[in-house]
């Protein structure tokens, strides 16, 4: 399957097929659906829009050829989003009714969870289209990722949002620094750390 599997590094021209693919891989996660819950699929599009043009600042978002998966990362020293996207997230925020609150402390513990001792790539968000799910192209994808990575000796670092994924991470040589949760004892985030090579 190696053979036929390539990928490339996303531009901004690549926004729609990069939103897509999040958006739909995330519909039913486990902290994202109850984040995001009060909005429709289509209603949500816009904060997974927003993340990605975080990332597609930096030549580090990858896609697979053929639309199959996508890998957003944060280079060492850089931020998710500028102070205008995030602003624009505050006010995308707004519309969560109830859950507005609940959405700002999330961001906050996803923050505070954030390692900062070591210079390290962060996988902001990992997703494959559901057409395309069991297939193995997310973590062909990831080993794809982080053999780049390893080719410049340098850290990563992931929360999982869904406990079903943690073993896969482990597979590829990250290890459980720790974990937070949604307020109100709500799903479970574990964050995981994959040393230099």
């Amino acid at each position: 399957m190696d053979r036929l599997l390539s990928a490339h590094r996303a531009t901004p021209a690549d926004i729609e097929p990069v939103t897509t693919i999040i958006e739909l891989a995330f519909a039913n996660d486990p902290l994202w659906s109850r984040a995001l819950g009060p909005l429709s699929l289509e209603q949500r599009r816009p904060f997974w829009r927003l993340f990605a043009e975080g990332a597609l600042r930096y030549p580090w978002t990858w896609l697979l050829d053929g639309g199959g998966a996508t890998s957003l990362w944060i280079p060492p020293g850089g931020t998710e989003m500028s102070p205008e996207q995030e602003e624009r997230m505050s006010e995308l925020a707004a519309g969560l009714g109830p859950e507005e609150d609940n959405f700002h402390e999330l961001l906050r513990r996803f923050d505070a969870a954030h390692p900062r001792s070591e210079p390290h790539y962060y996988l902001s968000l990992l997703g494959t289209h559901p057409d395309h799910r069991g297939q193995g192209l997310g973590m062909w994808l990831l080993a794809h990722d982080l053999a780049v990575i390893d080719d410049e000796h340098c850290a990563a670092y992931l929360e999982s949002s869904n406990p079903a994924n943690n073993r896969r991470y482990a597979s590829v040589g990250f290890e459980s620094l720790g974990e937070f949760s949604y307020p109100g004892n709500g799903p479970v985030v574990t964050t995981m750390w994959r040393s230099a090579h």
